[in-house]
């Protein structure tokens, strides 16, 4: 079978290699999936470039989330518990052996039966965004109706959620966009305010539109001068969670800042988040999300598939700067 493995960490499309290995066996507590898509995420070629942690062994192989079929099971309570059984089609969730390849050998308790009505594309990006943004917004910053939620990067497919969630949920979202044809994306998904940072003062129109109080809930994906214009929009008792770094330039502000309104920086990190849950909290989550995926609120546009062996012109769609949707692998049928 093949996989795209590296065997030191560097740039994705020097150091990944699509390579001929072996079909893996099958321990006990275990299952074979046969993959059939995989997203390429941030953090997916973060890790290759040796910048979110590192692998158990090397070679290795990228790509947190996916869909499969499952084709073996060596687990009595998957089988019984979970309906994982043999042609069930499933969410991979992988952080050990990487779902960049056509087969994997994962956990059975790990895998979750795909819910009716989600489509392959949405399955396998079950997890990363759908799971942070609604993590973030209902049990980090718990936002309540009617409130102000200022984000950044807020084209993304994250921050697309974030708007969806806003619409469901009853708060309003303020949406810092780089580019004008991003601002026409989200202003039909109904993003309540729109902030070109290319033509506008962030911090100045916040304060107009929240009548000088600032806002108390913030997400920012962004980092360097961004981050440092959502710091001085923070209002009293404001909270901050910063779960990406697009920029990894220094920010600045001044402890003042954050001192004379009582609000605080957290960073979110869902492997860590999702560390300290247990498989049934987990589960529980899993649910979760499968309703809102099937209502709509936590799907995401795909902008292209790539088959396996094409995987650089897929890394440079994934890099590509106001790329419109998620780019995907197709690694198997």
């Amino acid at each position: 079978m093949r996989a795209l493995q590296f065997a030191d960490h560097g740039e994705p499309k020097e150091v990944l290699k699509l390579n001929e290995v072996a079909v893996p066996t099958v321990p006990a507590g275990m299952a074979r999936v046969r993959m059939l898509y995989s997203p390429i995420n941030p953090s997916d070629l973060l890790r290759v470039r040796g910048l979110y942690g590192k692998m158990d062994s090397y070679p290795a192989v990228p790509g947190f989330e996916g869909v499969g079929i499952v084709e073996e099971v060596n687990s009595l309570i998957a089988k019984t518990v979970l309906g994982v059984k043999v042609g069930r089609k499933v969410v991979v969730l992988n952080q050990k052996t990487g779902n960049w390849q056509e087969q994997v050998v994962v956990p059975a308790m790990r895998l979750f039966p795909v819910p009716t009505g989600v489509s392959d594309h949405d399955a396998a990006g079950y997890f990363v965004n759908p799971a942070t943004a609604w993590i973030m917004v209902k049990y980090e910053l718990n936002v309540p109706e009617g409130a102000w939620l200022l984000q950044t990067a807020a084209g993304s497919s994250l921050g697309k959620m974030v708007i969806k969630l806003g619409k469901r949920m009853g708060f309003k979202t303020i949406n810092v966009v780089r580019r004008a044809e991003t601002a026409e994306t989200i202003k039909k998904l109904g993003a309540d305010v729109i902030i070109d940072s290319s033509k506008e003062d962030v911090v100045k129109r916040v304060q107009e539109i929240t009548k000088g109080e600032g806002v108390k809930y913030a997400l920012d994906a962004v980092g360097g001068a961004t981050v440092s214009q959502v710091v001085k929009c923070l209002g009293m008792q404001g909270k901050l969670l910063v779960y990406g770094s697009l920029d990894w330039s220094a920010s600045e502000f001044t402890n003042r800042q954050l001192i004379g309104f009582g609000a605080k920086i957290e960073g979110f990190a869902l492997q860590q988040w999702s560390a300290k849950q247990s498989k049934f909290q987990m589960l529980g989550l899993l649910k979760q999300i499968g309703r809102l995926m099937q209502d709509g609120t936590l799907t995401a546009e795909v902008a292209e598939v790539f088959p396996m062996e094409k995987y650089l012109d897929a890394i440079a769609a994934a890099e590509t700067p106001g790329r419109q949707g998620k780019i995907m692998l197709q690694l198997g049928k």
